[in-house]
């Protein structure tokens, strides 16, 4: 058997189950995960402010935490495209909910 990866650059087959990541996840608050919920959802930051009768600077403090919590853990989400990774990865969103 061979060790070396395919010419598409995919490691061999070794017959053994993939190796599964564990990422540890930031504490996020509900109303952070609420908002993140909404926004990756393609809703503006003015759209969710209205949905959630809160300010548009509100969303835009809960979106920095998030950011900072995510960074605390060493897993960047200093784009958008960035925390819907993570909250796929956690679990937060899903596919299907996009």
């Amino acid at each position: 058997m061979t060790t070396a990866p395919d010419a598409l650059g995919h490691p061999p087959h070794t017959g053994e189950p993939p190796v599964t990541r564990t990422y540890v996840k930031p504490a996020l608050s509900a109303r952070e995960v609420e908002v993140l919920r909404h926004w990756l959802r393609g809703d503006s930051k003015l759209a969710v402010a209205a949905d959630l009768h809160i300010a548009l600077g509100t969303v835009n403090t809960h979106l920095t935490r998030i950011r900072e919590k995510y960074a605390l853990v060493g897993r960047d989400a200093s784009t958008k495209t960035a925390l819907l990774v993570r909250a796929l990865q956690d679990g937060i969103i899903t596919i299907a909910e996009l």
